[in-house]
C-alpha cells in the first residue's frame, strides 16, 4: 500500500523536474532568439517521462523537426550536472536541436512566438504538477491522521 503512495509521488517529482528542464531549455532559447547562428533546442517531455520511469538516463529529442543529438564530453569528473542520471530523470550531458524549415539570414532557428506558446504552455501545467504533488500530499495526511 505504501509503495503504491510513494510510486505517485516519484512520478510527480519526475514530471516535476523535466517540467522545470523544459522551461530552461525554452528559456534558453528565448534569450538567444536574436544569436546570429544559435539553434533552437527542444524537450520531448513524453517520452523524457517514459525514459525516466524506465529508470534510464533521459535524452532530450525533439516533438518535430530534424534532430542531432550531441554529446557533450566533460573533460573533468568536476564539472557540474546540474540533473544527474542517478535521480532517473534527466542527464544534461546531451542536447537535441531543432532544425527549422526556415531559418532566418543569420541562420538562428528560433521562432519567438512558438518558444512563448510553449513557455507559457509548460509553465502552466508546471503549475498543474504542483498542484496535483499539493493534493496527493493533502490526502495522504488526511489518511495518516485519520480524518
Amino acid at each position: 500500500m505504501l509503495n503504491r503512495m510513494t510510486e505517485r509521488m516519484d512520478f510527480l517529482g519526475q514530471a516535476l523536474q523535466l517540467r522545470a528542464w523544459r522551461q530552461q531549455v525554452i528559456a534558453s532559447n528565448i534569450a538567444n532568439a536574436e544569436t546570429p547562428g544559435y539553434i533552437a533546442r527542444e524537450v520531448d517531455f513524453r517520452a523524457a517521462l517514459q525514459q525516466a520511469q524506465r529508470g534510464a538516463s533521459v535524452t532530450p529529442t525533439l516533438q518535430a523537426g530534424s534532430v542531432v543529438n550531441v554529446p557533450l564530453a566533460g573533460s573533468d569528473a568536476r564539472h557540474l550536472r546540474t540533473v544527474g542520471s542517478a535521480t532517473g530523470v534527466a542527464d544534461r550531458s546531451r542536447v537535441a536541436y531543432q532544425v527549422r524549415t526556415q531559418p532566418s539570414l543569420d541562420q538562428n532557428t528560433v521562432d519567438l512566438d512558438q518558444q512563448r506558446a510553449n513557455f507559457v504552455d509548460n509553465a502552466v501545467q508546471y503549475e498543474s504538477t504542483l498542484r496535483f504533488i499539493n493534493g496527493h500530499v493533502k490526502t495522504m495526511l488526511a489518511a495518516i491522521q485519520g480524518q
